[in-house]
């Protein structure tokens, strides 16, 4: 079942690990949107630099490291996402237990591998 995915963080440069989760996402057949510092586009998938009231997200991929991460909790509980997931180095305990006191799901795993394995 397609699940409207959130790539926080994401980058137009092919090397990086955000870019190929949104061409996977959407190989796979999921809707994709993306936020970055920088705008773009992927796969015709538009990168974002702006907030904006994403509706229907079911699955927020992070791709930034915690410190930079803080400025944005309150926006991404305002999405109300079924689950967020924290890919390596992304990892932030601070930030699980505001997800899950607001009853987010979290997970710490690699969205590339969960794509790999059908288990995303």
């Amino acid at each position: 079942m397609p699940k409207k995915t959130l790539v926080f963080g994401a980058s137009i440069n092919p090397d990086r690990y955000s870019y190929l989760a949104i061409v996977r996402l959407f190989d796979k057949g999921h809707p994709v949107v993306a936020f970055g510092l920088n705008e773009g586009v992927v796969h015709g998938v538009k990168i974002d630099n702006k907030l904006k009231a994403y509706e229907k997200v079911d699955t927020v991929t992070l791709y930034m490291r915690p410190n930079r991460q803080v400025g944005y909790y309150d926006y991404l509980v305002s999405l109300k996402p079924k689950r967020v997931i924290f890919n390596p180095g992304t990892e932030n305990p601070e930030f699980y237990r505001l997800l899950e006191k607001e009853g987010i799901d979290v997970e710490v795993a690699c969205t590339l591998v969960l794509l790999g394995i059908d288990q995303f």
